[in-house]
């Protein structure tokens, strides 16, 4: 769908990220964009939720192995033309925030307590940055592959005290976000939702055409679309990628992306484009590495979808960063002086199932049975588990007592990231997210705004200067 007029840059190659503290550093040295002060038409702010530092790394090696190229955030920090900086993350109540509170910064310009869409700690309201915009004529859009009316895109869109009452949140959406495309049918659909109301036909009442599979949506031509593609989040990647089914009747959140951009970059109207993988988030908190990094691939597609299509432009800046970090996942060294690290690694490859996926398997099934986990466990996730293992988790999913020390991963997904650990060498700190701060790159008019640390509800104010 994108326009075969643009050409690919040439991307600088990356020797090595040292860190965070080296990454600000090359920062500080590095040159200002030529041109960064001119004026800025389109936003285009992608978010790879709950991916911390130690993602990006295993991404790349992982995209190396299964794509044989590097992957394009890699190559967009080496970039000189490109900004670096830190996210700062907290809440009004919490060292450690969640996506509600993240995206409310963002999207609201206010720091609020955890599970808050923009309503602040005192109960008064911050106007949703769309809503915002949209009054002034903007063009807007939401992208994800979590829910529509989950926290992150709700940030942006929305104003409720519990982030959860998703059927409070859906109906906002008409009139102010142009383009909608993630999942979370069962909070339109009369039938599911839980006051029968038919969200839907806000919608439709409003000019949109409403889509519920891929196809349909690669056909599109409309301009102001509500796409949804599952009752809940879309399926992780890993799964879309071995299920055939899926793949042809779920989009990827590349095809999304296009979609919705190939719209904004053609028109004559500024606009603000926010594409979230929802799913990386997911991944971390269940310790499910595959889930994870086939997840952090397809968000890095999206991204490379974005920098194609905008090459050759000086009028759209691009900010890619995340709104916290989650379970702190890395590659630890296996073997003698670490030498099995790489073909451990490997093992990821093999997998071909989230565990989300694997343990509806193992809900449904008539009888089970330590054997029957060894089994599915083995043909999903290409090890084997030991019997103590076997028993331990078998426990966990039958609400029977296990000995685990550590309450973060005392449960089903932290016993089976642990077993999956010694194979893959992949290790976690839980299953929570954290304080870390979150990696920061922009490239494009002004990208210089988001250089150094930047504290998250700061990105409000550089929405409202560059579009309002």
């Amino acid at each position: 769908m994108s326009d075969s007029r643009m050409g690919r840059r040439d991307w600088m190659k990356l020797g090595g990220l040292g860190g965070a503290a080296a990454m600000l550093a090359s920062c500080s040295q590095q040159k200002k964009t030529p041109g960064a002060a001119g004026e800025v038409n389109g936003i285009i702010f992608m978010v790879a939720d709950g991916m911390s530092h130690g993602v990006l790394t295993m991404a790349e090696n992982f995209s190396k192995i299964v794509h044989q190229r590097e992957t394009r955030w890699w190559q967009l920090i080496a970039d000189s033309s490109a900004v670096r900086g830190l996210m700062e993350t907290s809440s009004a109540n919490s060292f450690v925030t969640d996506s509600a509170a993240a995206s409310s910064a963002w999207g609201g310009g206010s720091k609020v307590n955890n599970r808050s869409i923009n309503v602040r700690p005192d109960g008064t309201e911050a106007e949703p940055i769309l809503r915002f915009l949209k009054q002034r004529g903007r063009r807007t859009g939401l992208v994800t592959t979590a829910t529509i009316t989950h926290a992150t895109p709700a940030g942006f869109g929305a104003v409720s005290e519990k982030r959860d009452d998703e059927h409070l949140i859906a109906p906002q959406y008409a009139g102010v976000v142009d383009i909608l495309l993630g999942g979370g049918r069962r909070f339109f659909d009369p039938g599911k939702r839980i006051d029968s109301r038919d969200a839907r036909s806000v919608f439709i009442k409003n000019g949109y055409e409403y889509i519920e599979d891929r196809e349909t949506l690669l056909k599109s031509k409309s301009r102001k679309v509500l796409g949804l593609f599952s009752d809940g989040h879309l399926p992780f990647e890993v799964d879309r990628l071995n299920d055939a089914a899926l793949g042809q009747t779920t989009p990827s959140l590349s095809e999304m992306s296009e979609f919705a951009l190939n719209d904004f970059l053609y028109g004559n109207e500024k606009f603000l484009l926010q594409i979230e993988g929802g799913r990386v988030d997911h991944g971390a908190h269940s310790n499910d590495a595959a889930g994870l990094l086939w997840d952090q691939l397809a968000f890095d597609d999206a991204l490379a979808k974005v920098l194609e299509m905008i090459d050759g432009r000086d009028d759209i800046l691009v900010v890619v960063t995340s709104d916290h970090g989650n379970a702190n996942p890395g590659l630890n060294g296996t073997g003698k002086e670490y030498g099995n690290s790489n073909d451990a690694f490997k093992g990821i490859t093999r997998m071909t199932s989230s565990y989300e996926r694997m343990l509806g398997e193992w809900n449904q099934a008539k009888e089970v049975s330590p054997e029957f986990l060894t089994d599915l466990v083995q043909r999903k996730l290409a090890f084997k588990l030991k019997p103590e293992e076997a028993a331990a988790l078998f426990a966990s999913l039958t609400e029977k007592p296990f000995i685990e020390w550590s309450n973060q991963l005392h449960n089903a997904h932290g016993l089976l990231g642990q077993f999956a650990g010694n194979h893959t060498g992949i290790g976690w700190t839980g299953t929570s997210h954290t304080s870390d701060p979150t990696m920061i790159s922009a490239i494009g008019p002004q990208a210089e705004r988001f250089s150094g640390i930047v504290p998250n509800h700061e990105v409000h104010r550089h929405f409202v200067e560059l579009l309002g």
